[in-house]
């Protein structure tokens, strides 16, 4: 099946458009799931040969004809829209869709500190996930990503305008990840499954604090940034409020010089390449 497509759930979104393009860097078949196929970012992938089908993470049928012809899927869920609830029950039409295809490799990105009890209610919804995954007979490899240096560009206006705020002390450490590397570590698992059939790999490229991550913003910027620390009581979403508690607390826990040498072909941006990389253009 070498010539088979790879189906990318979700691929116009932040992951899924990070794998969708390490695998054509890479000159794989691509077939992507989008919600809408008629959006600008799906006829840009489809402009540039992949393969664009309509469907939902909760559409048991529109999954299961995707999937149908694949030589492995890279899934995501979410439950960023509708909820714990709905994110496993996204989860479940995925690995029945993956079942009745016969899917061969299903990839599925969950994050990094599933197997900690950290109390985080998007992180227990994915370790539900994963345990049906672990239980069924669809082979798979569970990658979990840390937290990503993308997720500063939320508050790019407010890093601009010279404030990093973040609800972490200035000199806490934070394991990150870029979403190119996270791309290129799931396209090396789907081109190449043999050697993680059946494993969970967390994800890190690095691990600066606040502070660190301020004074690379500056550099990038060319003019000063600082940290402020969010109070936690600041913080009304309760998912997130329990996810900064524990990034306060135990955090993730990659060991990443041995994540980095056992796979130094990833190349591992630092926040300092990515800051500059995202906002060295700005003025």
């Amino acid at each position: 099946m070498a010539d088979a497509p790879i189906l990318v759930l979700a691929a116009t979104g932040g992951q899924g458009s990070a794998v969708t393009e390490a695998l054509l860097d890479r000159g794989a078949r691509v077939r992507a799931l989008v919600r809408d196929p008629k959006r600008t970012a799906a006829r840009r992938l489809a402009a540039r040969g992949v393969e664009v089908v309509a469907g939902s993470l909760d559409d048991l049928s529109s999954l299961t004809a995707a999937m149908a012809g694949t030589r492995g899927i890279f899934a995501l869920t979410t439950p960023f829209e509708a909820g714990t609830d709905a994110e496993v029950a996204q989860g479940r039409a995925i690995l029945a869709a993956a079942r009745e295809a016969r899917v061969p490799h299903l990839v599925f990105s969950s994050v990094a500190g599933t197997e900690q009890a950290s109390g985080v209610p998007h992180f227990d919804s994915k370790a539900r996930i994963e345990t049906e995954l672990a239980a069924g007979d669809v082979p798979y490899t569970v990658l979990g990503p840390t937290y990503f240096f993308d997720n500063a560009l939320g508050g790019a206006d407010h890093i601009r305008s010279g404030v990093l705020d973040l609800p972490l002390p200035a000199d806490r450490p934070l394991q990150q990840i870029a979403r190119t590397d996270h791309g290129v570590f799931a396209a090396q698992v789907l081109l190449n499954p043999a050697p993680y059939l059946g494993r969970r790999i967390e994800l890190a490229g690095d691990a600066p604090t606040p502070a660190e991550m301020a004074a690379a913003l500056s550099t990038a910027l060319g003019r000063k940034v600082h940290h402020e620390r969010v109070p936690l009581a600041e913080i009304g979403n309760p998912d997130m409020h329990a996810m900064w508690a524990f990034l306060n607390g135990p955090g993730y826990q990659v060991d990443i010089p041995a994540l980095h040498a056992a796979h130094p072909e990833v190349g591992w941006t630092s926040f300092a390449e990515w800051a500059d990389r995202a906002f060295g253009s700005a003025s």
